[in-house]
């Protein structure tokens, strides 16, 4: 019983550290917000300082979640009111850190070989070299996550997404990728080759059969040719990089198809950076599904304000940043359905065809709702 409480005890105490290490990045990114929103540096000037008079922020008073509240959210010096964004996104990050090594890691929720004794290993060799795959799986999601929640905050804040945000996060993104091909960190790498059975095409597999395997859920496509093996920097290179362009260019795309709809500008190249960056850190096949999913939920959020008042000016990002997490954390449901879409060529491009005449539609559809006239004009 000792033992069963003290097992359970370093697990706690691993998710009440990563509590702590969220608040820290959450305050580091709100300084990324508040600066890259305007096209400032983010490394000078030091430190956090106030939006009004400008002054550094004294260390006491730049202490995650309880400095706001001690400072009943306005700075000490000149008075002037913070936003409660500032303590909002820290506790997001906050409980977001926990969270996620909670899931990926303790839970496996996508069900990694390799993550099967994480709870034990963690709890004995924390500092070992069988808890290392563990800490790195968990710091190529929250690098992620970290960018993503700046991302959303930058557009919520300023309607932009800033390039220099997404074009680092875009090569760390291929550098993990690179590092850490598919199927790392499976044991079962070798036997890849020999995975299909004689089958040509990877759709054709029993479903199922492509999942659990590592930190990317799949390889760029397959079956693998002898010069993108399993577990090779080019593999890697490939999955990232075509990720990449695949994000970027999927949002253009649908840029386009709403300007025709529309008839007006719609949608930003910043949408476009941001699945970019996606792209780079998941593989394109989770990145067109994380696009549908933010879709639906900016669609959601702005078919409210475009039927009742007209506005369309609805920041996309915050809805791409939500579908992308709802993507990764539920590939192991999701994506064990799409195989036969995703690594099929013929299926794929008549779903794709098929949304881009959805979303023309769609565009076409918001046009008539802009038109219609407001009650004041009735009135008149």
């Amino acid at each position: 019983m000792l033992n069963f409480l003290l097992n359970d005890a370093m697990i706690i105490l691993i998710l009440v550290h990563l509590f702590v290490l969220g608040a820290i990045a959450g305050s580091f990114l709100n300084v990324w917000i508040a600066r890259l929103s305007f096209d400032k540096s983010v490394i000078w000037p030091l430190g956090s300082r106030c939006g009004n008079c400008f002054q550094a922020i004294r260390w006491y008073d730049n202490i995650p979640l309880l400095s706001y509240w001690l400072l009943r959210g306005r700075c000490r010096r000149c008075g002037a009111s913070f936003s409660m964004r500032y303590f909002f996104v820290e506790l997001f990050v906050a409980v977001g850190f926990p969270l996620l090594f909670y899931l990926e890691v303790i839970r496996n929720v996508h069900g990694l070989p390799a993550f099967k004794s994480a709870a034990f290993n963690l709890q004995h060799h924390l500092f070992g070299r069988e808890s290392l795959p563990y800490l790195v799986f968990f710091l190529h999601r929250a690098i992620l996550f970290c960018f993503l929640v700046a991302a959303a905050g930058c557009d919520l804040h300023s309607r932009t997404i800033p390039l220099s945000l997404t074009i680092t996060g875009t090569i760390i993104g291929l550098l993990f990728a690179i590092a850490l091909p598919w199927p790392w960190p499976s044991e079962v790498a070798a036997s890849m080759p020999n995975l299909t059975d004689g089958i040509t095409d990877w759709w054709m597999l029993e479903q199922g059969k492509m999942q659990k395997l590592g930190l990317h859920p799949w390889p760029v496509w397959g079956p693998l040719p002898k010069w993108l093996p399993p577990g090779s920097w080019k593999l890697g290179l490939a999955t990232g990089l075509v990720g990449a362009l695949v994000g970027t260019f999927l949002l253009r795309s649908v840029k386009f198809l709403f300007e025709k709809g529309l008839g007006k500008e719609a949608l930003g190249l910043g949408d476009a950076d941001l699945m970019m960056m996606v792209g780079a850190f998941l593989g394109w096949q989770p990145v067109v599904i994380a696009f549908l999913m933010g879709g639906l939920v900016s669609l959601v959020i702005a078919l409210p304000n475009v039927a009742l008042r007209g506005d369309n000016e609805i920041p996309f990002g915050p809805g791409l940043a939500i579908g992308s997490m709802i993507t990764w954390l539920a590939w192991s449901v999701i994506g064990v359905n799409l195989q036969p879409l995703l690594f099929n060529a013929e299926i794929f491009g008549v779903f794709v065809a098929g949304c881009a005449a959805v979303l023309l539609l769609l565009s076409f559809g918001f046009r008539v709702l802009q038109r219609r006239p407001t009650p004041d004009v009735i009135g008149k």
